[in-house]
Formats: C-alpha cells, sequence, structure tokens
C-alpha cells in the first residue's frame, strides 16, 4: 500500500470515528498531495509524499512560532495536534548520534575547515541521512558549531 493509499483509507477510518481533528488534518495532506501530483502531472511516489508532508510539517511549525508571539494558544494547540497526525506518515527521525557521525563523514568527505564550507558540508549530509527524518534547521546547527561559526 502507497502512503497515498494510506492517508485515503486513513480519511475513511477517521470519518467513521467521527475524529474531526484528525479528518481534518488527513484532509489538508491528501489535498497538498493531490496538488503536487497536478504540478507534476503524475501520481507521487512514497518518496514525493514523504517530501510534501515533511514541507507540511515545516509549515505547521513556523505557523506555531508565529501563533506563539501572538498569544493565539487555540491556534497553536490545533496546529500541535496536526503535528502529530503529520509525523505519523513520515520515517523515523535520525537519532543525534547519527546525525554528528554524517556530519563528521561529510567534513572528512570535503575538508571542510571554516564556516564558509557550511553549504558544502550540508549538501554532503543530507543524501547521508535519506530514508530518516532530519530536521535541516537542526543539521545545520550542528554544522556551524563543527565547523566553528
Amino acid at each position: 500500500m502507497t502512503l497515498t493509499e494510506k492517508v485515503s483509507a486513513d480519511i475513511a477510518t477517521a470519518m467513521k470515528a467521527k475524529n474531526a481533528p484528525r479528518l481534518s488534518a488527513l484532509r489538508m495532506m491528501k489535498a497538498a498531495i493531490m496538488n503536487k501530483e497536478v504540478e507534476k502531472g503524475r501520481a507521487l511516489d512514497d518518496a514525493e509524499v514523504v517530501q510534501v508532508v515533511a514541507s507540511l510539517l515545516k509549515q505547521r511549525r513556523d505557523s506555531i512560532e508565529q501563533f506563539s508571539k501572538a498569544g493565539r494558544t487555540d491556534l497553536v494547540d490545533k496546529e500541535t495536534g496536526e503535528i502529530i497526525v503529520l509525523e505519523g506518515y513520515l520515517p523515523p527521525a535520525a537519532s543525534a548520534q547519527e546525525i554528528e557521525e554524517a556530519i563528521g563523514a561529510a567534513i572528512a568527505e570535503t575538508g571542510a575547515a571554516s564556516p564558509k564550507d557550511i553549504g558544502k558540508v550540508m549538501k554532503a549530509v543530507m543524501p547521508k541521512l535519506t530514508g530518516r527524518t532530519a530536521d535541516g534547521r537542526t543539521i545545520n546547527e550542528a554544522v556551524r558549531r563543527k565547523l566553528g561559526a
């Protein structure tokens, strides 16, 4: 079963269970997947669906930050609930140790020595973490620490 099929099946389950918050998040995710399929002109594979879900997660986290600054706890709670649903469709997160090992290997590969080389290291690190969920901001901060920025 592909991720797109799983989302559709989970929408039906959420409807039967009358779970409105979950249903709302799943419909939002299904709409984003369908929009991307229309944009590409074909059905998405699971890796592309994961990218769509990851971008939705990033949007939710940014929204939470903005809503927190504005004091809108009701919207923060709604977005947090959506994040929980979305995370269920992502591969397991990369551990801190895996990220550190990937950064160490990337620095050795690229010969990076200064903060000017952060871009090179980031390009080398991200492919090493495929199949795992890793936040780009967290990785970037860890690379900056290693390179002494």
